[in-house]
C-alpha cells in the first residue's frame, strides 16, 4: 500500500508543480502541498529501492559536484546578430523579404538570463547543458534540475533537445541580495548575474534556494511542428514553460510596433528583458536562410537603448567598506530612470572621476548598468558655468581620521585602521560568518543591534557577549534560546583552525583559499605574523600583491594589539590538521555524500573530510571507501549497497569524527 502511495504522490506533486511554476494556477494551498512532500519524503526513505530520478524531491537540492565536466552539444547554440534602431531592423527584414516576399516574423521577449540546452531521453530529463562557447558547455544538470518549473518526465520517448533560458525573476533577486547583505557577503549586480553564479554553485542545494526559473524558446529538431510557433507549442503541451507573450506578424512593421509596445511596459515584468527576439516562423524558409559562420540568418535580437536621464550632482562623498576600500559616491537630484527613482550612483575609484571630469554642481547623464545598478555617464560639460567644483579625493579616511593607502596597481583607497568605526560592522559580520569563525546567529543585523547598543565595537568583544546577557535579552527579537545558543556557538568558535581565523580578520587579498595555504605553511599565527616578504612570495598561488598585504597587516600595531588579545581569549592560534592524524578513519579515502544533511551542510561536511585527507567524489565506484548518507538518500546509496561500499549515516559520520 505505501508502495502505490509513493507512486501516487510523485504523479500528485508533479501536477501540483506544474500548476503552480508553469500555469501560475495553483489548485491547493501550500500547507497542504508541503504536507504532501514531506509524506513523500518519508516514503522514499524507507523505500530506497524505488528510486525515480524524475521524482519531485530531486528539486530540492542534494549534490555536490567537485567541477563541471565539458559537454559538446549535439548542434552548436549559437548567437544572435543584434539591432538597435528600427531601420537596422527594416534592413534585415528586407534582405529576407527578398528572398521570400511572403514572411510570418515570431516575436518574443528577450530574457536576460543564461542560455542553457535541456536533454531529454526516454521521456526522462537527462541533462543541462550551459551555452560555453556554443560548440561546448558545461554540464550543470544537477543545479537545473531543481528549477521547479522544469519537468523531469515528459511524455515523449525521442531523444528531446529544448533550449532556453534560465533566469532568476525579480522578486527572488531582491530576496537573495537581501540576503547576501545580511551576510555580509557582496550583492549580485543584477538577476542575470545572479543566475549565472546560482547555476556554478557545486552544491546543488544552493542553486535550489535560490529561486531560479525558466523559460524555453527553441528546438533545434523538431519532427512535431513545420514552424517554429507550433514547435514551441507542442513544447508547452509537453509541460515546458513557455513564455505566453510569444506573437506572430505578417510584417515589420507590426513587429516594430509591438516592440515599441514592450519598451513602455518591460519594467513592471516580473523578470528582466533586455529586448525583443524576431524569427522567421517557417523552418523551410529557416533552412534557405541558413547561417553564417556564428548567426543565424533566420534571426536577430532588437537590444532595447540603456535608459538615459539628466540630473544634477548635489554632493560627492567617500563610504568606506569592510576591507577598508574608501568608495566615492555622487548623490544627484532624483531622477526616474528605467521605471525608478534614483538619487545616488558609484563613481569607483579616483581615476574614474578624473577621466569622466565629474564634479560638484554639474549637470550630468546618468542610467541603469545592465538596467539595475545606477551608473554616470558623463557631465555634460559645455553646461558648466564656473560653479562647480573639482572632488578632492580625501588623503584621510571620513569616519576614523586614519591616513588612506592606495597600493601599487590598484585603483582603489583603503582605509587600513581595523578600528575604523565604518569597518566595524561588516568587519564583525564578515569575521562571524559561516566561511569564517561560523559563529551562527550573529549576521550583519545582529551586529548592528549589538554595535549600537555599544556592546559590541570589535572582534574581541564577541568573546566578552556572554557578559552581556540583560542588555542583549532587551533587543527586539532576541530571546533565551537565542542568547544561549549565540554563546555556545561563540565558544565552539574559539576551536577552530587558524586559516579560519585569518580569513575573518579580513587581511587584504587573504580569501579562504589563500587563508588555508598560509596556515598550512607556517602552522601557527606567531609563524605568519614573523614572515618576511620572501617567506610569503616563496610560496605557491601567494602572489606579490598578497604577500605585501599581509606583511602590512601584520606591522599595524593595532592588528598585533587584536590578535593578542584573541590568544588571551583563549582563540586557537594554530594550524589543525587532521589528516595526520593516526587514528584519522578518512585520510587517503574517497567518499560520496548523498541526500539531504541535516548535522552538517553539505560544505561543512565537504571541508572536515578534505581537512582530514579525504577525496570527496561526487559519484559511488568500486573505488569508494564511504559513503555518507542522510535523508532521501537516494540512488547512490543503493549503488553503494550494491557494490559493498560501507555507508554510514550522518550520525556515525558524527560519532566517527
Amino acid at each position: 500500500m505505501s508502495k502505490e502511495r509513493l507512486k501516487e504522490l510523485r504523479e500528485l506533486l508533479t501536477r501540483y508543480n506544474y500548476e503552480y511554476h508553469v500555469l501560475d494556477k495553483p489548485t491547493i494551498p501550500d500547507s497542504e502541498y508541503d504536507q504532501l512532500f514531506r509524506e513523500l519524503q518519508d516514503l522514499e526513505a524507507k523505500y530506497p529501492e524505488l528510486d525515480d530520478p524524475s521524482s519531485p524531491t530531486k528539486k530540492v537540492g542534494y549534490e555536490v559536484l567537485e567541477s563541471f565536466n565539458k559537454v559538446v552539444h549535439d548542434r552548436p547554440m549559437l548567437s544572435l546578430g543584434n539591432v538597435f534602431s528600427y531601420e537596422e531592423l527594416k534592413d534585415w527584414a528586407r534582405k529576407i523579404e527578398e528572398v521570400f516576399p511572403k514572411v510570418e516574423y515570431c516575436v518574443e521577449y528577450k530574457i536576460d538570463g543564461l542560455a542553457m540546452s535541456l536533454i531529454y531521453e526516454d521521456g526522462l530529463f537527462r541533462q543541462a547543458v550551459t551555452r560555453g562557447d556554443g560548440v561546448e558547455g558545461e554540464d550543470v544538470t544537477s543545479n537545473v534540475r531543481t528549477i521547479k518549473s522544469i519537468p523531469l518526465k515528459i511524455d515523449y520517448t525521442q531523444r528531446y533537445d529544448i533550449r532556453g533560458e534560465v533566469y532568476m525573476p525579480k522578486k527572488a533577486f531582491e530576496r537573495v541580495n537581501s540576503q547576501r547583505r545580511a551576510d555580509g557577503e557582496e550583492e549580485f549586480a543584477n538577476p542575470r548575474n545572479a543566475a549565472a553564479g546560482s547555476i556554478r554553485q557545486l552544491d546543488s542545494r544552493i542553486a535550489a534556494s535560490r529561486g531560479l526559473d525558466g523559460f524555453w524558446y527553441h528546438v533545434p529538431e523538431d519532427p512535431n511542428a513545420s514552424n517554429h510557433y507550433d514547435s514551441l507549442m507542442y513544447a508547452r503541451k509537453l509541460g515546458f514553460k513557455v513564455n505566453d507573450t510569444i506573437r506572430l506578424y505578417d510584417n515589420i512593421e507590426d513587429v516594430w510596433k509591438r516592440i515599441e509596445e514592450t519598451a513602455g511596459i518591460r519594467h513592471d515584468l516580473p523578470y528582466e528583458i533586455d529586448g525583443m527576439v524576431i524569427k522567421v516562423n517557417d523552418y523551410r524558409q529557416q533552412e534557405t536562410l541558413g547561417f553564417t559562420s556564428r548567426i543565424p540568418k533566420w534571426a536577430i535580437a532588437y537590444k532595447f537603448p540603456a535608459e538615459e536621464a539628466r540630473t544634477k550632482v548635489e554632493d560627492m562623498f567617500i563610504t568606506v567598506g569592510r576591507t577598508g576600500k574608501c568608495t566615492p559616491n555622487a548623490r544627484f537630484e532624483p531622477v526616474k530612470v528605467a521605471g525608478t527613482t534614483i538619487s545616488y550612483a558609484t563613481l569607483h575609484n579616483e581615476d574614474y572621476i578624473k577621466e569622466k571630469d565629474i564634479r560638484i554642481g554639474d549637470t550630468i547623464i546618468v542610467r541603469k548598468a545592465g538596467d539595475i545598478i545606477p551608473e554616470v555617464v558623463r557631465a555634460i560639460r559645455e553646461n558648466r558655468d564656473g560653479s562647480q567644483v573639482p572632488f578632492e579625493f580625501p588623503k584621510f579616511c571620513p569616519v576614523c581620521g586614519g591616513k588612506l593607502v592606495r597600493y601599487e596597481d590598484e585603483a582603489a583607497h583603503f582605509c587600513i585602521n581595523t578600528d575604523c568605526e565604518a569597518r566595524l560592522v561588516f568587519g564583525i559580520a564578515h569575521f562571524a560568518s559561516r566561511d569564517a569563525m561560523n559563529i551562527d546567529g550573529l549576521g550583519e543585523k545582529k551586529v548592528q543591534a549589538f554595535f549600537n547598543e555599544g556592546i559590541l565595537r570589535s572582534f574581541e568583544d564577541i568573546y566578552t557577549l556572554f557578559n552581556k546577557k540583560d542588555i542583549i535579552l532587551n533587543i527586539d527579537k532576541f530571546g533565551l534560546k537565542s542568547y544561549e545558543n549565540l554563546v555556545e556557538a561563540i565558544e565552539n568558535s574559539k576551536k577552530n583552525s587558524l586559516e579560519r581565523l585569518l580569513f575573518g580578520l579580513g587581511i587584504r587579498q587573504v580569501g579562504e583559499k589563500a587563508a588555508r595555504i598560509l596556515a598550512s605553511s607556517f602552522r601557527t599565527m606567531d609563524g605568519l605574523m614573523n614572515a618576511s616578504l620572501e617567506d610569503l612570495s616563496a610560496i605557491k598561488d601567494i602572489g606579490p600583491i598578497t604577500a605585501q598585504g599581509i606583511v602590512d597587516f601584520f606591522k599595524d600595531e593595532n592588528n598585533q594589539r587584536i590578535i593578542n588579545e584573541l590568544k588571551l581569549l583563549g582563540l586557537n592560534m594554530e594550524y589543525i590538521d587532521n589528516s595526520v592524524s593516526s587514528d584519522n578513519p578518512f585520510a587517503g579515502k574517497t567518499v560520496v555524500l548523498t541526500g539531504t544533511l541535516s548535522i552538517y551542510s553539505r560544505k561543512e561536511a565537504t571541508e572536515l573530510l578534505e581537512n582530514m585527507g579525504a577525496n570527496v567524489a561526487g559519484s559511488v565506484s568500486k573505488n569508494t571507501d564511504y559513503v555518507i548518507y542522510g535523508e532521501a538518500a537516494g540512488s547512490k546509496l543503493t549503488k553503494a549497497n550494491e557494490l559493498g561500499v560501507k555507508a554510514l549515516s550522518e550520525e556515525e559520520f558524527r560519532n566517527m569524527l
